[in-house]
């Protein structure tokens, strides 16, 4: 077992501790201003590891997660702290350092040859918003306001939106921005400009086909593939044989795509009427059919947000009650994802495996498992591009994905998405699906 000497030795994240290693997060504070100016109980390195172990352990409080490090120390002088000593510290490091060390972990985790991470030779990514639920404090409510329905005019957590850039093919965090809910996700999401550059395409739904954020994500050189609401009556400028259409809309120019897709189970069928735009012009390099069978994609940013709201925290509420501390702990959270995400695609990569075959959920569990037994916190000589992460994953893979149909329903009861009725069918069937490419204009839904 190696660990750091002294009292850096709690600063760690298992096998994780090589993705993010003691150099890394030091470089970070020495930029950010934030290495103490005395050796303290708690040094700044140490605070920032224990924050992303915390991303981990979401159903534990910082105390319990600075047992769950030091575990595996016992045969280590290690200090004994307490809550106030971790929340004092944690003011102490502020947000930037969080916010630095994210900026150099965030990136699409993708080789070249990673499966589904590219098409026709351009990056896939997705955009899209969710919010986190954040304690509700007096001066966070004030900050962030709190939601109404049918009942009251004020109901449930106050929230944070967040708004990402994800690759598809690994599910990694490119970009994230996140603040209070209003002026709402397409304008937030204008942030994300900043690491959008040609040789990407980024799928949007309805919600981000606004002429700002089209007009954003295009001046960036990035492509775009968005679905249109039935707002939009661009012009026909010209008709090409695959049955897309050349128009132009915001001024920028655009072909549309406009398909029929129809869903069956042995429940029935369904049939939705759909029109894409995007801004690749060539129908010979970029197909209709192919195009529509593409933005299916666009719920991988969605799978995203699955694994960081439920399989990671669990849907509970973060833990700060202050707007510095949550941007902090969302920093910190986005983090380690992130980490988990670099590790599985890395194992995926080397073994010439799809991402998509490997569990999130154990390579969570291996990892948390990692870090109580203080366990590969220093690489070999010999380095091991796998690890007993990647092996976790790819030894327990996950079947090859299949087209299924599940209702989209949340269960909370003061949910904006009520359940309606509880005659609902939630059951997920197995399902078959046919695209047909419409000659004229479909009549949007």
């Amino acid at each position: 077992m190696s660990v750091a000497a002294g009292v850096f030795a709690p600063g760690h994240l298992g096998e994780l501790t090589q993705i993010v290693p003691f150099e890394m997060v030091d470089a970070v504070l020495t930029e950010c201003g934030s290495v103490q100016e005395r050796i303290r109980k708690l040094p700044a390195r140490v605070v920032v590891y224990v924050l992303l172990a915390a991303g981990l352990f979401e159903e534990c409080g910082y105390r319990t997660v600075w047992l769950k490090l030091t575990g595996a120390l016992s045969w280590l002088p290690v200090p004994r702290v307490t809550a106030t000593a971790l929340w004092q510290a944690r003011c102490r490091l502020g947000v930037r350092p969080m916010r630095a060390l994210f900026d150099l972990l965030r990136g699409p985790a993708s080789a070249v040859r990673t499966a589904g991470a590219r098409w026709a030779g351009l990056l896939v990514v997705a955009v899209d918003g969710t919010h986190l639920d954040v304690a509700d404090d007096r001066e966070v409510r004030a900050k962030l306001g709190k939601a109404s329905n049918q009942y009251t005019d004020a109901s449930g957590y106050p929230q944070v939106l967040l708004v990402a850039l994800v690759a598809c093919g690994t599910r990694a965090v490119i970009d994230a921005v996140f603040g209070p809910g209003k002026p709402g996700e397409s304008i937030l999401g204008r942030r994300l400009a900043r690491s959008m550059h040609p040789g990407m395409l980024v799928l949007l739904d309805r919600g981000f086909a606004t002429t700002g954020f089209l007009n954003t994500t295009a001046s960036s050189g990035a492509h775009f593939l968005a679905r249109l609401s039935s707002h939009w009556k661009p012009p026909i400028l010209a008709r090409y044989p695959d049955g897309s259409v050349l128009s132009r809309i915001s001024g920028i120019d655009v072909r549309i795509v406009a398909c029929e897709i129809t869903i069956a189970t042995n429940q029935g069928q369904r049939t939705g009427a759909y029109r894409l735009a995007t801004t690749l012009l060539d129908p010979h390099r970029h197909p209709a059919f192919e195009l529509v069978r593409l933005y299916h994609e666009r719920w991988e940013v969605e799978s995203a947000y699955f694994e960081i709201k439920k399989t990671m925290l669990g849907r509970r509420v973060l833990r700060s009650r202050t707007w510095p501390g949550i941007a902090q702990e969302i920093y910190a959270l986005l983090s380690t994802y992130q980490l988990i995400r670099t590790a599985i695609s890395d194992a995926a990569h080397t073994a010439g495996t799809d991402p998509d075959r490997c569990s999130f959920t154990t390579a969570l569990n291996t990892a948390r498992d990692q870090v109580t037994q203080a366990a590969n916190v220093i690489a070999d000589t010999t380095i091991d591009l796998i690890g007993a992460i990647g092996r976790a994953v790819l030894d327990q893979p996950m079947p090859a994905r299949r087209l299924r149909l599940s209702p989209r329903a949340v269960k909370r009861p003061m949910s904006r998405y009520p359940h309606k009725s509880l005659r609902v069918d939630r059951h997920t069937y197995k399902a078959t699906i046919n695209i047909n490419i419409l000659l004229t204009e479909p009549i949007s839904p």
